[in-house]
């Protein structure tokens, strides 16, 4: 099972998680701005889910039901980005899991974090 990124990465871009990856697994995508796994390569270690300053990933199987459609995203973006591996400064506009949370909660969401 692969793991899937999540729309709390869109404008954040932290990149703790895919300095983790043993299988050049994430890939960085311009539009939107964020990281993404390629799931034929990534090999469900899960080494990236703790990694992620905002909980962003989670495996393919316990995604939360208002970001099933990152399951798809993360498969169709994934050829259209480059291998990303290494840490570097999170984009300018990236914001806290608790603005995540506060944004998910905003829209009627009651989404449970990734176990780590």
């Amino acid at each position: 099972m692969p793991h899937v990124v999540t729309e709390r990465c869109v404008d954040c871009r932290y990149t703790d998680c895919c300095a983790v990856c043993p299988s050049d697994s994430f890939f960085e995508i311009a539009s939107p701005a964020m990281l993404v796994i390629d799931p034929n390569v990534c090999m469900d270690c899960a080494l990236c889910v703790p990694e992620c300053p905002v909980l962003a990933i989670y495996g393919q199987d316990d995604v939360p039901e208002p970001y099933k459609e990152w399951i798809q995203k993360n498969v169709d973006l994934a050829p259209t980005g480059k291998v990303f591996n290494q840490k570097v400064d999170a984009l300018a506009t990236a914001i806290s899991l608790d603005a995540i949370h506060e944004r998910e909660k905003s829209r009627g969401w009651d989404i449970s974090d990734p176990p780590s």
